[in-house]
Parts: structure tokens; sequence; C-alpha cells
């Protein structure tokens, strides 16, 4: 399964995940607010870690089994 995002860097921005998780930006910032998908801001930058958005997919898969 392949989610389009850059291999080589260790962060993603806010439209990647929109992307990736084909949701709307609302919703992106809906999971960054209850904490389920960990971020930071660099400057005025909303920034997601890989390893963030690795762990939201695995646990989402694991909830769905």
């Amino acid at each position: 399964m392949s989610t389009a995002l850059p291999p080589a860097h260790g962060v993603v921005t806010v439209p990647e995940v929109m992307h990736a998780l084909r949701l709307s930006r609302s919703k992106v910032y809906d999971l960054i607010r209850s904490g389920a998908l960990p971020s930071y801001t660099e400057g005025r930058a909303r920034r997601i870690p890989l390893v963030s958005l690795q762990t939201y997919i695995h646990n989402k898969l694991e909830e769905a089994a």
C-alpha cells in the first residue's frame, strides 16, 4: 500500500497527511488537537513526524481487527 509520502523526509505537512489519509484539513487538525496524531510547529508551519503518522495508521488497523 503506497501512501505517496516522500520517503526521504522524517516529517510531513498537513496537506501531505490529508492526501495520504484522504481526509479533510479540518479532520486532520481534529486528530492533531485530540492527540491522536502528534505534531509540532516550526515557526508557523505544522509538522507531523512520519513515525506519528505510521503509528496512527497502525492503531487504526489494530482497532479494525
